[in-house]
């Protein structure tokens, strides 16, 4: 069995904690490796290092930076396979998925390569007599990012690109589910030419999470998770005096107006739902259709397209639609939400509980489910399932829709299928969520705007990737300069008034 390391100082190093996690193959059940969780200490070398590595980083000017990070996507690309190989066999996605996965992290990458452009300050010439006043953005020194299994090389590229653009060091602590992907990353950025100790990946839970919000090193954190673990992430990094912006669970809703195109919205809605086994954060989990005669128009496009979903290892071929779930653990809850569903009076119109894979038996699979006539109060409807089902509340109008997608606790993203214009733009102006799709299922930004959600769903006021990032990553320094040779007269104790 494999056994996996941390990436410190530019190597691999052996966790010395004793401490270990299994990895599995979650498409037989297998233990594929296992990787060590790091101790407080272990925690404490890698930000050292960090610390000692990052000023020399940051004097090294934005458009050397950007070079590293152009040649890092060159590398990325020329290693697609690879990589994607790697996170479907730790985290069960489809191939197609992994790509997707890797590619999206890749755009945050390219558009950090315009760090010279985005770091740039602002300059006033006589801002007052023979004062010049100027602004700087300079780099907040050793950062860290705690990321989620279920996108192991995505959101450790918008945490660490722009953190590493804007002249910072970085410590990833990525899950220890999937572990060996950004693991390879920070072998590839410093092929690209990166220093090493710039990017550091330590392994661990929460005893390496709780020393990186306690490390007084640390001035940054960003986190991506479940909402209770985002809140605790958030209250003690503040607490700490660091930045943090920590993103947690979601509802995400799609209202399905009487006048979509049903077979459009039908097909988003599957792959919305259902892509991914539903582990994403931006999944479709609640479809709210306007009207009995569009629920019922609904409910019947989409039951023949569930049951023709391919379910299946990513071996199986570039034609399965969704993988396995992460963990025996993840599964059991899954199924546990669906009988909670039946008890509690929800419709099941597809019952994927007895789904079973021939030859993977001890996989982590879960068949596709649809509920209808779900209802607020339903612990499906109110919490985060993060599987492959779909529950159906059906709304009278369209102020009954959007106030279901208001009054939840979550606010990542939303969507509303329409060909009416004018209820598309009342529904963007007036839906509390970060993130809204107009006859879009899955909105989220390119990399160029930002990510991030509202209420529960994010805690902290700035989003990931786009600009966001540069300011979450630096600092403004405000320089007011005056020169002795423009100075005439002798000593003032007051504001000058403006002539």
């Amino acid at each position: 069995m494999q056994t996996l390391t941390h990436h410190i100082g530019g190597a691999a190093v052996e966790g010395r904690s004793g401490r270990f996690a299994e990895v599995f193959n979650p498409a037989t059940g297998e233990v594929q490796a296992r990787v060590p969780l790091a101790s407080a200490a272990e925690l404490a070398e890698a930000v050292e290092v960090a610390a000692k590595a990052q000023p020399a980083w940051a004097a090294t000017n934005p458009q050397r930076r950007a070079r590293v990070l152009m040649r890092f996507v060159d590398l990325l690309n020329r290693d697609m396979d690879k990589l994607a190989e790697a996170l479907s066999r730790e985290h069960g996605k489809t191939l197609p998925d992994a790509v997707g996965d890797i590619q999206r992290g890749l755009e945050v990458v390219e558009f950090c390569i315009g760090a010279p452009h985005l770091l740039k300050g602002e300059f006033t010439d006589a801002a007052g007599p023979g004062i010049d006043m100027y602004s700087m953005r300079q780099a907040l020194g050793v950062t860290a990012g705690i990321t989620p299994f279920n996108f192991p090389a995505m959101i450790p590229m918008w945490m660490f690109a722009p953190a590493i653009a804007c002249g910072n060091a970085f410590i990833l602590k990525p899950s220890e589910r999937d572990p060996s992907v950004p693991l390879m990353l920070a072998r590839l950025i410093e092929e690209a030419g990166l220093p090493k100790g710039i990017l550091q990946v330590v392994n661990g839970d929460k005893e390496a999470v709780d020393a990186i919000l306690d490390h007084p090193v640390i001035q940054a954190v960003g986190f991506v998770g479940s909402t209770p673990i985002a809140q605790y992430i958030y209250e003690r990094g503040a607490a700490a005096g660091k930045r943090v912006q920590a993103f947690g669970g979601a509802k995400n809703h799609m209202i399905v107006m009487p006048d979509a195109d049903m077979d459009q919205a039908a097909d988003a809605l599957v792959g919305a739902g259902y892509g991914a086994a539903g582990e994403r954060c931006m999944a479709i989990s609640v479809a709210v259709p306007v009207g009995a005669e569009t629920a019922d128009r609904l409910i019947a496009k989409l039951i023949p397209r569930i049951e023709k979903l391919k379910v299946g290892p990513y071996t199986a071929g570039r034609d399965v639609d969704y993988g396995p779930v992460v963990t025996r653990a993840a599964r059991d809850n899954i199924l546990r939400l669906v009988e909670s569903g039946v008890a509690q009076g929800a419709k099941l119109v597809v019952d994927g509980r007895n789904f079973a894979l021939q030859g993977y038996e001890n996989g982590f699979f879960v068949g596709p489910h649809l509920f209808d006539h779900v209802t607020p109060e339903m612990e499906i409807y109110r919490k985060e399932i993060f599987g492959p089902v779909l529950s159906t509340v059906r709304a009278a109008s369209y102020e009954e829709a959007l106030g279901l997608a208001m009054s939840h606790e979550y606010g990542n993203g939303t969507a509303i299928f329409t060909r009416d214009g004018d209820a598309a733009r009342d529904f963007a102006a007036r839906v509390n969520v970060g993130m809204i799709g107009i006859n879009v299922p899955i909105p989220v930004p390119l990399a160029y705007h930002t990510f991030g959600g509202w209420k529960k769903s994010a805690f902290g006021d700035l989003n990931q990737h786009g600009p966001d990032s540069f300011r979450f990553y630096t600092r403004t320094k405000t320089v007011t300069a005056r020169w002795p040779s423009g100075i005439k007269e002798g000593s003032a104790f007051n504001f000058r008034q403006m002539e």
